[in-house]
């Protein structure tokens, strides 16, 4: 069942402008949590269970607190670089609700005493763009934003920045790159962003769907948080569901709610006279699960985890018996070898051999130990660069393959998809 705690007024138009959105409770908890000391809103943060919502699912209040005790400025980045294919949740919390956003940052940046923001979102996005730098003009000549905010001594100002259009920058040191006006590549890690990250200050590095849902642990503490979602994963989470399901869109439900059941009670099920064949569930990068696996799978980190898959930024990806396998991974295979930033070897050459290997198979070129071939490349890919790009690439693949190998091994040796039953260059007429 959809749980609206975040998107709870995402449906009136006026709560993207400052009226609307005070007329429905907004800045209140900035003016309860600048009344608090910073550590409480920490420990209450800690306490709710919150966890990263862009992908790697880590505690935020236990990355709060890795920041070194000591004088230095810090900065706080929400990270809105929303570039893995297919996620959405993110650019409709910027459009619908952006104030919601950048009260969760003034009330974060407060908690971790840093004067100074940036919102690096990526470039495409044009028109949540604008809606976030009018917000943020609100609030600044509203008083939420710049020198002794609501009377409370604290001082802060906000940044968005337009990225450039690149899926690395969504890594959070890579984004640290990119803002500092640098090529946007990862960088090695330790030091760790939290000690040493923009401009080699301390900084926090935290998803929109995160920053937004600290305003609502403060509103209504840590305990009614986690009366929401699991033990281990607290709370709602946006899901972008999209594919072949009759209602496609953003879903916010409680974590560890039934897969199946997103896919036929919110998305309406599949399509006339479909069948479900698998679901990629948190993204690209995810490992597939089949419609077998579905059916036990819940919508939390611990359940996905133990069946060899992720939640990643919870975009549910559905796939139909009407789909080639092939074809979709030539699909992914293209776009990591495109997005790969060149830095680590095993990552530049691997995505470019997978992504050649898979289109000769799909050009009716391929043979038999080419399957193979993609493992082993996929697998001398992993755990060996400094981000996870090349995991992330390597990881579709194995599943895949393992998974539907029936579907590779017939185009091998028909030259033509097993599914559709024509040949590449006719899928793609």
């Amino acid at each position: 069942m959809e749980t609206k705690l975040l998107t709870e007024f995402y449906h009136l138009e006026e709560f993207k402008g400052l009226e609307g959105y005070k007329k429905n409770g907004g800045y209140a908890e900035l003016a309860k949590a600048l009344k608090m000391q910073p550590q409480q809103i920490i420990d209450e943060v800690k306490a709710s269970g919150l966890r990263g919502r862009g992908g790697a699912g880590f505690p935020t209040g236990t990355k709060w607190s890795f920041l070194p005790k000591n004088n230095e400025p810090r900065y706080l980045l929400c990270n809105a670089d929303e570039g893995e294919p297919g996620t959405f949740k993110d650019r409709l919390m910027m459009e619908r609700a952006p104030h919601q956003l950048i009260e969760g940052m003034i009330i974060s940046a407060f908690a971790i005493g840093s004067k100074k923001s940036y919102i690096y979102v990526r470039g495409e996005y044009h028109y949540p763009i604008s809606v976030l730098r009018q917000a943020v003009k609100e609030a600044y000549d509203a008083g939420f934003l710049g020198k002794n905010i609501l009377g409370s001594g604290f001082d802060h100002d906000m940044d968005v920045y337009s990225g450039a259009g690149a899926y690395i920058c969504g890594e959070e040191t890579g984004m640290i790159s990119s803002l500092e006006g640098l090529k946007g590549q990862p960088k090695l890690k330790p030091p760790f962003p939290a000690v040493q990250g923009y401009l080699r200050k301390p900084t926090i590095v935290n998803n929109v769907e995160t920053l937004a849902a600290v305003k609502y642990i403060i509103r209504d503490g840590a305990q009614a948080y986690r009366k929401h979602g699991t033990e281990k994963s607290p709370g709602t989470k946006l899901f972008s569901l999209s594919g072949n399901v009759m209602k496609p869109g953003n879903y916010e439900v409680p974590l560890g709610y039934p897969l199946i059941d997103l896919i036929n009670k919110e998305g309406g099920g599949m399509k006339a006279g479909r069948k479900l064949k698998a679901v990629i569930p948190g993204g690209s990068s995810a490992p597939v699960l089949t419609a077998a696996e579905v059916e036990k799978a819940n919508l939390d980190y611990e359940c996905l985890g133990g069946m060899g898959t992720m939640l990643g930024s919870g975009a549910v990806i559905v796939i139909d018996d009407s789909q080639c396998m092939v074809d979709m991974l030539g699909v992914l295979t293209h776009f990591y070898h495109h997005e790969s930033c060149g830095q680590c070897t095993p990552c530049r050459e691997g995505t470019g051999w997978l992504n050649k290997i898979l289109h000769s198979i799909l050009e009716g070129k391929g043979r038999l130990q080419d399957i193979e071939l993609l493992e082993k490349v996929a697998d001398n890919m992993k755990g060996k660069t400094i981000c996870a790009l090349s995991d992330a690439a390597a990881l579709p693949v194995l599943s895949f393959v393992s998974k539907f190998r029936e579907e590779f091994e017939f185009y091998v040796r028909e030259g033509r998809s097993k599914v559709k039953g024509t040949t590449y260059a006719e899928m793609h007429h």
